[in-house]
């Protein structure tokens, strides 16, 4: 990204050098970026390369700037000209793609316009096919060798879609533990890394069993990516194969891999807690509080214990947090869990998270564009902005 043009303490027009903030990099306070403050840089000219304004490396603070002729003449003090440079960074979201031999098609193509883009990453909310075709190994493969065309990373949690609807007879009747133990073989085969043809380091549950719950942190936003699906979080019956209730090993799957996926919220929240960032930001499949109709405790139960979670770290956090699913198909900008909410009693849990917006990216055949997220200087209204961006063919 250009770095923004600069206004310098000599009134002179130039532009300020850049650094990349680091994972670990200190987030500076917004109250220390307002217009009326500046970045001493008292080592500029000796080839230090610093980054955008708003972040100063490690052992820089945002200070006042002291109108000394003397004290100038040796520093220079570099200040943003208001309302430019707002964005850090920009990314895509896109989910329940693609669907159909249409789709399947045109996916390519698409994924082409999002590299024209260049977003830093893409993010796949589940959901690589629809409910009603075979889940055959040669299908995973295809979307495989699709995911390696994007060439940034490429950051993908399994839907429903993949593994727990796969006992559907139109879906080829199998077992969907052993379709999820195949999604994982194929899609995570270096648990850590990112897909995508330039892929990037992730915090991985891998040694827990979980590779596909991931997390990693940019510009004071920490990404949490966690595998909760639709179909009740596969509680309801796989009558495909001829259950009528969910089985022992279906239920104990399900605990451990919800619990763990509250487990690395509660870790992103504790990490932007400690690193005082400024947002968190949760990615998955499950629409759990999909405002289409009006769902009954089977439908919905599973996810009780992460709703809670939500509230509870979401309530207690200093900060914007976002919810990014899929699943229902219809776009959607919402606060699901703010009080007064109906969902608040729907699921029973205690408290409200006022501060969470939840965003349903469109999906299905609505599929007709991809989710641009900007991260937005501190001091914008709020961390992240998006918009929808509209495929040409």
């Amino acid at each position: 990204m250009a770095s923004p043009r600069e206004t310098c303490a000599t009134g002179i027009r130039t532009r300020c050098p850049l650094f990349t903030e680091p994972t670990d990099a200190v987030h500076t306070p917004a109250a220390e970026l307002s217009p009326e403050w500046g970045v001493r840089f008292p080592h500029l000219d000796q080839g230090a390369s610093h980054a955008h304004l708003d972040h100063p490396p490690r052992g820089l603070r945002a200070r006042r700037r002291v109108a000394h002729p003397h004290r100038q003449r040796h520093q220079r003090v570099c200040r943003r000209r208001p309302g430019q440079g707002r964005a850090l960074l920009s990314f895509a979201v896109i989910g329940d793609i693609p669907y159909g031999a249409d789709q399947i098609a045109a996916f390519p193509g698409w994924i082409q316009q999002i590299n024209a883009a260049d977003p830093q990453f893409t993010i796949h909310v589940g959901d690589i096919k629809n409910g009603s075709t075979r889940c055959d190994d040669p299908y995973y493969s295809m979307i495989k060798d699709d995911f390696g065309t994007f060439t940034g990373p490429l950051v993908y949690t399994p839907g429903d879609n993949e593994w727990t609807d796969c006992h559907r007879a139109n879906n080829g009747a199998y077992h969907p533990l052993e379709r999820l133990a195949f999604d994982r073989a194929v899609f995570f085969t270096h648990p850590g890394t990112s897909l995508g043809q330039n892929p990037m380091t992730v915090t991985s549950q891998a040694a827990a069993g979980f590779p596909e719950n991931v997390a990693f942190r940019r510009q004071g936003v920490d990404f949490s990516v966690i595998h909760v699906i639709g179909s009740n979080d596969d509680l309801q019956p796989w009558t495909g194969i001829g259950e009528t209730t969910a089985t022992p090993e279906q239920v104990a799957e399900e605990h451990s891999r919800i619990g763990n996926a509250i487990d690395q919220v509660r870790a992103s929240f504790a990490t932007a807690r400690q690193k005082q960032d400024r947002a968190v930001a949760i990615y998955l499949q499950a629409d759990m509080f999909d405002p289409t109709y009006t769902p009954t405790w089977n439908d919905v139960s599973a996810f009780q214990p992460l709703v809670q979670a939500l509230v509870t770290e979401s309530s207690s956090f200093d900060g914007d947090v976002y919810l990014f699913n899929g699943d229902s198909h219809l776009y959607n900008s919402d606060q699901p869990l703010a009080s007064g909410s109906h969902w608040l009693s729907t699921y029973g849990v205690t408290g409200a998270a006022d501060n969470l917006h939840r965003i349903t990216v469109d999906g299905s055949s609505n599929n007709k564009d991809w989710l641009k997220v900007t991260i937005n200087r501190p001091g914008a209204g709020s961390t992240l902005s998006w918009e929808r961006v509209p495929y040409t063919s």
